[in-house]
């Protein structure tokens, strides 16, 4: 069996060595169009997690790479003149020439063919005369661009601008420096990598980069801006060039991995933003993942190129997505800047969601600590603290919204239930919502509720348009108000070009076969292509409804809610005004995101002025549709500030459901920085929702500033006590009534023991286990 390796870095020559190593009788060659000694960038970096998988790959060249490197513990944060410092997180830095150097020779000692200074072009002829072809070489790889339509790669130039250079500098952590110029803002991140040598990855957004006049400075001239920017950190040291062009970062992916006897690696394949330290463990975990899928295949390369894409795809995405989310961060810094210190430092260190409120009270108790302060401090006497005056964690402080006070920062999520009748609530709601009341969240949101019988999704959705379903809900509200310490929200929707369908578990969105009623829409499009086609709605349509959204928050305030929300989300009616993808108007009503606007506006204002002034009221957006054409970020804030500006005190963001062709990228807290966008830059108060599963999660997003309340629905589902076991785990004091305090006697004695013990379990597990050379 012959193996072709195009590409001499680290991912190539790991893999090249595996295979030869262990198959001996195998012809491996590399081919790499530079010399053995050319090397472009300075250091790499790698996590203890990746060099315990190195130790397992290959414990020769783990020992000499190990005997190389720099090692640190802590992540250190310079911004506005404050430090912080963040023990656990156990990198190593090691030359990218001595990495080279180490593998080059470990697979010339195991007898690979290595070749220099080979341009190789010809995917056809390699693939002719070799049984497996690897494609190894980096971001611009020629065999994958020769494949295109093969392999299908997509790439997205990100807007800001970076270059690799070095320093003489020494470091002991991995360090981050923010600095404001009359240009714009610059960031440094840098680490060393080996004694008397350290990388400088220098990043500003484009509009800074302009103004600075580097797009016109050679190597030299901008490493010599950059030491008068970076004058006080670089602490008298100079900063070196090597091929240090500023370029932008390209988020690369392949639909294909692999075709036929082809297959790509590393960055050829995936690319991973700088800022997670990912770009050469990514690319030496594919080399070992490739090896080992080719062992179990026992080196049939059609089972093991099979074998390898789908067993390394869903990792690989994993880390795309963190490093996408930490790129994005590092993008939108003008967000944040105005941040305190200690929030700013919080969010870099919880950016990409790889880290969390708990898993930074393991590595950091004291900044913790003072993070629980700094939300208890900036909100006065309203802060809940303990006996001994800690202040609680942000999870459990409480929130204000006009007049009303939330006890805690979570919420149940709207979930529509689709089993009322008629449009009345029954039992089951009562059972529902006061169960959930029960177990402690500080607000508790109603399912959409129709505003008339044609303003339902399905047959089975809640109503407010008649006065047997005034008397439901008031029951429901009284429940929620005698046995609980929740707020309850009616939220009011009507459900547009998406109603008349069958129940959630019957066939989500797709239309009844009988019974329908007909629908009204901002435009004639049906949502599937079977679906029923609306009406566009006329100027009586729209005189009709706002008619009966304001009926319907009247009953409600007669049926005793505190709060008021309107739906304007996922593709019903409202929300298909805003969107772009189902507003195809040409009058008033459609258009620029204004005219789009002036309907949802209207509603607003009808219900702002027959709701209380001292009561709240939110609007559900979706602030993405997931799909080509859609609501853009501007679109988002502007939607925002519209409805800040007539009087909304939250804004609950969510996303997609708008049109059947939206692909919504899913993952831990998905919706989170939609939150995030909007509540730091249409500076109105937010709530999060999506795939939010603990209270960690929750203390996370609220410390670092990403949102003011957080929603959650499948778990108070699966558990109706999630706020309250949440507060035992934290020794927070949650209401609960007479008859359950009991219960929660024992979960308040029992869970601090459990927690204790799985904190023993984990500082156990905490990197910084490598030996380092001295």
């Amino acid at each position: 069996m012959r193996i072709a390796v195009v590409g001499g870095g680290p991912a190539g020559l790991y893999f090249a060595l595996l295979m030869k190593r262990d198959w001996p009788q195998l012809a491996v060659d590399v081919y790499e169009r530079n010399q053995p000694d050319d090397t472009f960038g300075f250091g790499v970096v790698f996590s203890d997690q990746t060099l315990d998988i190195f130790r397992a790959a290959d414990a020769e060249s783990y020992a000499a790479i190990r005997d190389n490197f720099a090692y640190w513990d802590d992540i250190e944060i310079h911004f506005k003149g404050e430090s912080f410092r963040v023990p656990g997180n156990g990198f190593c830095g090691c030359s990218r020439r001595s990495l080279l150097m180490l593998v080059q020779a470990r697979a010339r000692a195991l007898g690979v063919g290595l070749h220099f200074g080979a341009e190789i072009a010809d995917v056809e002829a390699l693939k002719r005369d070799y049984d497996l072809v690897v494609a190894a070489d980096g971001v611009n790889s020629r065999l994958r661009e020769n494949w295109r339509e093969r392999f299908q790669p997509e790439a997205d130039l990100r807007p800001n601008k970076f270059a690799w250079m070095g320093s003489t500098r020494p470091f002991d952590a991995f360090t981050f420096f923010f600095k404001q110029t009359e240009h714009g803002l610059f960031i440094a991140h840098c680490y060393q990598y080996e004694a008397g040598r350290s990388t400088w990855v220098l990043e500003t957004d484009p509009e800074t980069f302009a103004k600075a006049g580097l797009a016109a400075m050679d190597e030299a001239h901008s490493a010599a801006f950059l030491e008068g920017v970076f004058a006080e950190e670089l602490q008298g040291h100079g900063l070196i060039t090597n091929r240090s062009l500023w370029r932008n970062f390209p988020m690369i992916r392949c639909r294909n991995w692999v075709s036929e006897n082809v297959v790509l690696i590393g960055d050829a394949k995936a690319t991973a933003h700088f800022s997670i330290g990912s770009g050469t463990k990514l690319a030496m975990e594919d080399a070992i993942a490739l090896h080992g899928a080719m062992g179990q295949a026992k080196l049939d390369v059609a089972a093991g190129l099979k074998l390898f894409e789908a067993q390394r795809r869903e990792e690989v995405e994993k880390t795309q997505h963190a490093a996408d989310v930490s790129l994005v961060w590092f993008e939108e810094l003008k967000r944040f800047w105005d941040f305190e210190p200690l929030r700013f430092a919080f969010g870099l260190m919880t950016r990409s969601k790889a880290i969390t409120y708990d898993n930074l009270a393991l590595r950091a108790p004291e900044m913790v600590a003072a993070v629980d302060a700094m939300v208890a401090d900036g909100l006065g006497p309203l802060a809940k603290r303990r006996r001994d005056g800690s202040p609680v964690p942000p999870a459990f402080q409480p929130f204000m919204l006009r007049g009303m006070r939330v006890e805690n920062r979570m919420t149940l999520s709207p979930m529509c239930q689709y089993s009322a009748e008629d449009g009345l609530p029954n039992d089951w709601h009562l059972m529902h919502y006061g169960a959930r009341a029960i177990g402690g969240p500080g607000l508790i949101f109603t399912e959409m509720t129709c505003v008339a019988p044609d303003a339902r999704i399905t047959p089975g959705c809640a109503g407010l348009w008649n006065e047997a379903q005034e008397a439901a809900w008031k029951r429901i509200v009284d429940f929620v108000h005698a046995h609980s310490a929740a707020k309850i929200c009616l939220q009011l929707g009507h459900a547009g070009r998406k109603g008349a369908t069958k129940l959630m578990w019957e066939g989500m969105d797709r239309p009844l076969p009988e019974g329908a009623w007909p629908l009204v829409s901002a435009s004639p499009l049906p949502y599937y292509p079977e679906s029923q086609v609306p009406r566009e709605m006329t100027r009586m349509d729209m005189d009709r409804v706002l008619a009966e959204f304001v009926s319907a928050a009247e009953r409600g305030l007669r049926a005793g809610f505190d709060m008021l929300e309107l739906h304007c989300a996922h593709g019903y009616l409202l929300a298909s005004f805003l969107s772009p993808l189902t507003n195809r108007r040409d009058d008033d009503y459609g258009g620029p995101v204004g005219n789009r606007l002036r309907y949802p506006l209207e509603v607003f204002r009808a219900l702002r002025e027959a709701w209380p002034r001292e009561k709240p009221i939110s609007v559900r957006i979706s602030a993405t549709d997931w799909a080509e054409g859609g609501l853009s970020e501007a679109d988002s804030v502007a939607i925002a500030e519209a409805f800040a500006a007539e009087g909304c005190d939250l804004v609950d963001v969510s996303t997609g459901q708008t049109a059947a062709e939206s692909r919504p990228v899913y993952g831990r807290m998905f919706q989170t920085p939609f939150s995030d966008r909007i509540r730091n830059e249409a500076e109105v108060a937010t709530m999060c929702v999506g795939n939010i599963t603990t209270v960690d999660q929750v203390n996370t997003i609220v410390a670092a500033g990403r949102a003011d309340l957080v929603a959650l629905g499948r778990p108070h589902l699966a558990d109706p006590s999630f706020v309250l076991r949440g507060a035992a785990w934290y020794g927070v004091d949650v209401a609960q009534p007479v008859q359950y305090r009991p219960g929660q006697d024992q979960l308040m004695r029992n869970t601090p023991r459990e927690r204790e013990e799985l904190q023993e379990l984990k500082l156990k597990a905490r990197p910084g286990r490598h030996a380092v050379r001295s």
